[in-house]
């Protein structure tokens, strides 16, 4: 018999996000190069299972090494100016060849796991004409999706699939950057995610010239930027000429900016990695994101189960007095969650005792949240809560985290400095240190 308690939380997780998710619709990029690789087929298993599930899946098949292949193949030469090719009339019958043929393989590992798929001429495109003194010949950039024939094909149960070619009004085929193409789509459908998968490694602080406030993970991997961070994250690296990260980070921004929730950007060279990017709030790449991914809310009744689970670790080890859910009710109106994507990973509690002095108590943070800063947050708004109040001081009592509260302008103090009321309920035996900070 298998003890599934250790997995309680994370199958609470997929649950609620694929509740959350039932009826959306995903764009994903795959570079040729993943669609080459054998782990394809387990690729594709998964986005089948969430089709299954009632997400509406859109793929956009690049074709970068494939053309490189063909084009070899057939002595046709082709030049790159700034990572576009330079598309002459003959190399573009080989360049559809190509992109067609790289649709195909996509198609055919998707019936093989018993979905329909189809290949169609959704977009139309315009010439990219002559950049920088630079002729593209028959490169492309998209001008129109047919939006309304894709649905079609979406609400009949098939995947659609589009290959990096768009067509002009008279029918001439251009070659279009499958990034940009699905950049593009993802706006035009209001795609809840946009992804991109490419052999690339783990966006990382190592690499890339980051601000402070530019959240990374223990191991230095650039978790997610907001639109704002996002925006200087392209000013600090601009000198990293032809770097995909960067590349990626900014179509990430463009599609944030037009109404996309949230692109990711993730190595598809590894197993099962669009599911763990989806089902984790901590994911495996980096997200770029214009909705409110994290928020600090009023606690409600029905997360008073998930603040009492939270705090217990911290109760066993001495850093919090021990608070029954009874006592979670009672005091409600006080607390305040932080809740990503319908989960929380953070409370904390304000109690104003008179006009002058309020506590802040309770706080307490998921283990694999603490290095994202939330407790920081947390303690931040309600300073300003208690400043809007009118209030003079906030203090907190605490065994073990004086010098973090410190960082945070608290000062030292006695138990004399407290209001009466606490003064009378100091409890002597656990030898809480005060701290206090002057609001004024």
């Amino acid at each position: 018999m298998i003890d599934a308690t250790g997995h309680v939380e994370l199958i609470r997780e997929v649950f609620r996000y694929t509740q959350a998710f039932q009826g959306k619709t995903f764009v994903l990029q795959l570079d040729d190069s993943i669609v080459l690789r054998s782990t394809v087929t387990s690729l594709m298993r998964d986005l089948v299972l969430l089709h299954r599930t009632g997400i509406r899946i859109v793929i956009v098949a690049g074709a970068r090494q494939r053309i490189d292949e063909i084009l070899e193949r057939y002595n046709v030469a082709c030049e790159k100016h700034r990572g576009v090719r330079i598309s002459s009339p003959e190399a573009i019958p080989f360049i559809k060849m190509a992109a067609f043929d790289s649709a195909n393989r996509v198609m055919t590992s998707l019936a093989g796991q018993g979905v329909n798929a189809v290949i169609g001429n959704w977009v139309r495109a315009r010439s990219l004409g002559v950049v920088d003194g630079i002729d593209f010949q028959d490169a492309g950039a998209v001008d129109k999706i047919r939006v309304d024939l894709l649905r079609g094909v979406i609400d009949q149960g098939a995947i659609p699939i589009l290959p990096c070619i768009g067509w002009s009004a008279s029918g001439k085929p251009y070659n279009v950057s499958s990034r940009q193409l699905a950049t593009e789509l993802a706006v035009a459908l209001q795609a809840t995610k946009l992804f991109f998968l490419a052999e690339i490694d783990p966006l990382s602080a190592n690499r890339y010239t980051l601000d402070p406030d530019m959240d990374t993970t223990p191991e230095g991997r650039i978790s997610r930027l907001t639109v704002d961070q996002a925006t200087r994250f392209g000013v600090l690296n601009e000198g990293l000429a032809d770097d995909l990260g960067c590349e990626l980070v900014g179509l990430g921004l463009r599609a944030a900016k037009r109404g996309v929730e949230r692109v990711h950007i993730i190595d598809g060279r590894s197993q099962g990695v669009v599911l763990r990017e989806i089902f984790s709030n901590l994911g495996v790449g980096t997200m770029v994101h214009a909705n409110q991914y994290e928020s600090i809310r009023a606690m409600t009744r029905a997360d008073v189960p998930d603040v009492y689970r939270l705090m217990q670790p911290l109760v066993r080890r001495g850093l919090l007095v021990s608070r029954s859910e009874s006592d979670l009710h009672e005091q409600m109106e006080d607390y305040v969650v932080f809740e990503t994507d319908g989960m929380v990973h953070g409370c904390a509690a304000l109690h104003i005792y008179d006009e002058s002095q309020a506590e802040i108590a309770g706080l307490a943070v998921d283990d694999d949240y603490e290095h994202f800063g939330i407790g920081q947050r947390m303690v931040q708004f309600l300073l300003e809560v208690a400043q809007r109040a009118g209030l003079h001081q906030v203090f907190v009592l605490t065994t073990q985290a004086s010098d973090w509260f410190e960082q945070l302008g608290f000062r030292h103090a006695s138990v004399e400095d407290l209001v009466p009321i606490k003064r009378e309920r100091y409890d002597h035996s656990r030898k809480s240190r005060v701290l206090i900070y002057d609001l004024a």
